[in-house]
């Protein structure tokens, strides 16, 4: 019976555990000190970086305060001692001298004599045989402790009717005999003491100081932190109106929120560039769909035959057209902000150029009764890609043309300023008004004045991607009246360096 019930128990022991149940493993103390570290490691608390900002400065502090003590200790307690060794040495100099001017009788009288003229009682001398036995001196018996030579001993001695703490050195002289000389520094060790209690005491202070200071830089690290936290969290739940506060001191923390500040701003006015480019697109191009499909409609119910039907469909194409014109226009300029075509540029000459330019356009402008002046001499070199300066320059005559009453000059022209080329396009007509000068590059933005006229909104927004791609700056100043808008742009000798150097950071120019 007994042994059928040990069976069973074994069978028990050794089966294993039912699905869905977990064997429970014994824990070691390595996985126990294992698994307290981790969560030592994922504390907030240590992950924070006030924390260990705060704990660099106690550090630093710390060691600071430790080697200001050391060499206290060494400036007042060591030189203490180094006076007593150097009085020393030169009693040893000066009884050896006598040693061997008169040998031991000579010895003896030099010993008595400078015992009887120690004011202070602080001398210690001892001369004794091969056996240590004493000769002359003020100790009775030789010290046991004091057994190699030219070494320094500090020990408690017998004098007289006192003990008193003595620094010792043995001399061996010739002739089996033995020099001990010393200095009695129980009131320099007592100093000693005292010093060295107070600098503890001081490095302790300098301890619970820098503790206090590295809380109290925690705590102002956290401060200045609190609102970053905050403002970003705002943004992070979709709130673009929040900025962090700045606290006028000029501080590290000041110029970090103003360039914090800056970046939202700067982020803001991209969204809301998002939103207007979404809210031109579907208003520009709502109706050349509606209309081309209107017609394509009509056409199916009411073409008499296929030549009504053909000019519909031509009707259609023409506003399908103005639309992938409009789509091809924002590529163009996604194209260029991207940097894409900065593998064009090549040396140029910019008169050439604006020749050409003024040679085309000046047909149109004379069949709308204008004139269009060009005010350059060559040559002009420069370095950039032909065909994008060729479109920015269109562009602008085009505006040019467009808002120019007839009868009245637009300017053509370009110069050397400096390191800089500088091209300006000059018309006549209402002007841009100046809160609207810098909203006139963005996407489908249009003036008051320009709602008017035939335009999608993206020609300026093409020549400031290609200024911006150039390295270059676009101006739209006041012409009184009209527009004057100045390409300002990099001379050859200057522009290839500087863009084959910053390739990179041109991509990353504001827009």
């Amino acid at each position: 019976m007994d042994a059928a019930r040990f069976k069973l128990s074994a069978i028990r022991l050794r089966r294993p555990p039912r699905a869905g149940t977990v064997a429970r493993v014994p824990h070691c103390p390595g996985d126990r000190r294992r698994a307290f570290f981790a969560r030592l490691r994922g504390s907030p608390l240590l992950r924070s970086a006030g924390l260990r900002f705060a704990a660099l400065y106690a550090i630093i502090f710390g060691l600071s305060a430790v080697a200001l003590a050391i060499f206290l200790w060494w400036a007042t307690a060591g030189l203490l001692n180094r006076q007593v060794e150097a009085a020393i040495n030169a009693d040893a100099q000066g009884l050896g001298e006598r040693y061997q001017e008169g040998g031991v009788p000579a010895l003896i009288l030099t010993i008595q004599d400078r015992l009887s003229q120690n004011v202070d009682e602080n001398a210690i001398y001892l001369l004794a045989d091969n056996d240590l036995h004493p000769i002359a001196g003020n100790l009775a018996i030789w010290p046991k402790e004091v057994s190699g030579s030219d070494s320094w001993f500090e020990l408690t001695v017998q004098r007289g009717d006192r003990q008193a703490l003595a620094r010792l050195r043995r001399y061996d002289l010739p002739g089996g005999f033995h020099l001990l000389i010393g200095r009695d520094v129980g009131s320099r060790a007592k100093l000693r003491s005292l010093l060295t209690a107070g600098l503890l005491w001081a490095v302790l202070v300098m301890v619970v100081l820098g503790s206090a200071g590295a809380i109290a830089i925690q705590s102002l690290f956290r401060r200045s932190l609190a609102d970053v936290s905050a403002t970003a969290n705002a943004i992070s739940r979709g709130d673009l109106s929040n900025r962090v506060r700045i606290s006028g001191r000029g501080d590290e923390f000041d110029r970090l929120a103003e360039t914090i500040n800056d970046m939202l701003d700067r982020i803001a006015r991209l969204m809301d560039g998002v939103r207007q480019v979404s809210n031109a697109i579907a208003h520009d191009l709502r109706t050349p769909i509606t209309r081309a499909r209107a017609r394509l409609e009509d056409a199916a119910l009411h073409a008499r035959d296929a030549g009504d039907l053909h000019a519909a469909v031509e009707r259609a194409t023409s506003d399908l057209d103005g639309i992938v014109s409009v789509f091809q226009g924002l590529l163009r300029i996604a194209e260029i902000e991207a940097g894409a075509r900065r593998s064009a540029f090549a040396s140029l000459d910019l008169y050439a150029l604006l020749a050409d330019m003024h040679e085309l356009y000046g047909a149109a402008a004379e069949e709308q009764g204008q004139q269009i002046d060009l005010l350059a001499q060559p040559p002009l070199p420069m370095f950039g890609d032909r065909d994008l300066l060729q479109q920015a320059v269109a562009n602008l005559l085009e505006n040019a043309l467009k808002f120019s009453p007839p009868g009245k000059p637009i300017l053509l022209g370009a110069g050397r300023l400096g390191d800089r080329i500088e091209i300006v396009v000059a018309d006549s007509g209402p002007g841009i008004p100046p809160e609207d000068r810098m909203r006139v590059t963005e996407r489908f933005y249009r003036g008051e004045s320009a709602r008017s006229t035939p335009g999608s909104g993206l020609g300026l927004s093409l020549v400031q991607a290609v200024v911006q791609l150039h390295n270059g700056t676009l101006r739209l100043e006041d012409n009184h009246p009209g527009v004057r808008a100045v390409l300002s742009l990099p001379a050859e000798f200057s522009a290839s360096r500087r863009l084959a150097k910053t390739d990179l950071r041109m991509q990353a120019l504001p827009r």
